[in-house]
């Protein structure tokens, strides 16, 4: 046989296989490509551009609708929250949240987080807690159990040492009342009318031996003589008071007298009353100068100090570490408990908010012909393949059959 009817029996199969061959390939590529219009004579020619880059709104439009049709549906949705929103998972990100925010105590936001709380602590002590103070201190019950417990813890069972004593009496015998302050009393108590009183007084109440002296004698010449003896002889007088107190153990007396002082000795009724008088003098006192007293005393404190105070002390205290995890827990639960409630309504009102079928469509209408290509290609590249290897070989089968035919004939 000679090349020329070779030719006419091998040959179809031959261009049958290519035909079949290129053609499923191009067919696949121009679903992709071109990826813009291509125009002549200003008129686009048609095919172009591709099918998929033609209809990408269209595409869009699809898969946004069979995903929220049929994999993003408010059931599924729903789960899915259930599934992310367990008390463990849940837990673990409040804990997080915690710990950063300490954290963010030791950064350079630390600064801003102490003036902040400064502002709070200023505002709470200097302007919010007066306000508060007027409107409580005019009730009745105004800290009556915490007063009453104060007086009855404190003060009712309050006793000076036997140190405190001896110092409170030697303070009150050299401050309070020194030999110069009792002379200066003699005097001036030794008025001619008292003088006078207390003689008629001796003469008058008197009986027996003493009512001989005090007609007799009297004691207006002793008590004038005392004056006269205070008033000229400062000194000496002062030395006579300080021997007559020594003498008289009037330090170790009044330091026994005051070691002795305690309100349980009084009557029951006496205590009660001071009681009362406490409570009254307290109410009494928070209303008329309470806020005074606050707002004074909010604006001597160095806040800034404070707050800076206050984070490190958060910042480095053991106990807050330790609850960290007891807070996110407890939190956890009570959004557990809300979540059953109403984690359907949540999920209804979530998904117009969230938009999703609008953000897959921006989503897919964003992605450029090229990445479209390369994604679809990336999952169907061996399936796309083998349509093309099925036409060169479907379009090889032809050729055989046109070949056989030839034969035949």
């Amino acid at each position: 046989m000679d090349p020329s009817t070779i030719w006419l029996f091998v040959g179809p199969p031959v261009v049958g296989g290519i035909i079949g061959y290129f053609t499923n390939d191009i067919a696949i590529k121009m679903l992709f490509r071109p990826y813009r219009p291509l125009y002549l004579g200003g008129k686009r020619l048609p095919f172009t551009p591709g099918l998929i880059p033609r209809n990408q709104d269209r595409l869009a439009k699809r898969i946004s609708d069979t995903i929220m049709g049929s994999l993003l549906t408010p059931e599924e949705l729903q789960k899915l929250a259930q599934r992310l929103l367990q008390t463990e998972r849940v837990q673990a990100a409040l804990l997080w949240l915690l710990k950063l925010a300490i954290e963010q105590l030791q950064g350079n936001t630390q600064q801003k987080t102490a003036k902040v709380l400064a502002g709070i602590l200023h505002d709470l002590l200097g302007q919010t807690l007066p306000r508060l103070l007027k409107v409580l201190a005019r009730q009745e019950d105004f800290l009556e159990t915490q007063l009453n417990q104060i007086f009855d813890q404190v003060v009712l069972e309050f006793r000076l040492s036997e140190e405190q004593a001896t110092k409170l009496a030697d303070w009150l015998l050299q401050v309070v009342l020194p030999s110069d302050v009792i002379r200066q009393l003699l005097i001036d108590f030794l008025t001619d009318r008292n003088i006078q009183v207390i003689d008629e007084g001796f003469r008058e109440k008197t009986s027996g031996t003493y009512w001989v002296i005090a007609n007799l004698f009297g004691v207006r010449n002793a008590l004038l003589r005392l004056r006269t003896f205070c008033l000229d002889e400062r000194d000496a007088s002062n030395a006579r008071i300080a021997e007559l107190l020594q003498s008289l153990n009037i330090q170790p007396r009044l330091k026994e007298w005051l070691q002795n002082l305690s309100l349980q000795n009084l009557p029951i009724s006496t205590v009660r009353q001071l009681r009362k008088t406490l409570r009254d003098t307290v109410r009494s006192y928070a209303q008329d100068k309470g806020a005074e007293v606050l707002e004074e005393l909010g604006k001597s404190v160095d806040w800034d100090n404070l707050a800076m105070v206050i984070l490190n002390r958060l910042r480095t205290s053991p106990v807050v570490n330790e609850s960290l995890e007891v807070i996110s827990l407890e939190l956890a639960l009570i959004l557990e408990r809300y979540l059953e409630r109403d984690l359907e309504s949540l999920v209804q009102q979530a998904i117009p908010i969230l938009n999703i079928d609008q953000v897959i469509i921006n989503r897919v209408n964003a992605t450029s012909p090229q990445d479209l290509e390369s994604a679809i290609n990336g999952i169907v590249k061996s399936e796309l393949q083998a349509i093309v290897n099925l036409g060169g070989i479907l379009g090889f089968i032809i050729g055989l059959l046109q070949s056989a035919s030839l034969l035949l004939r």
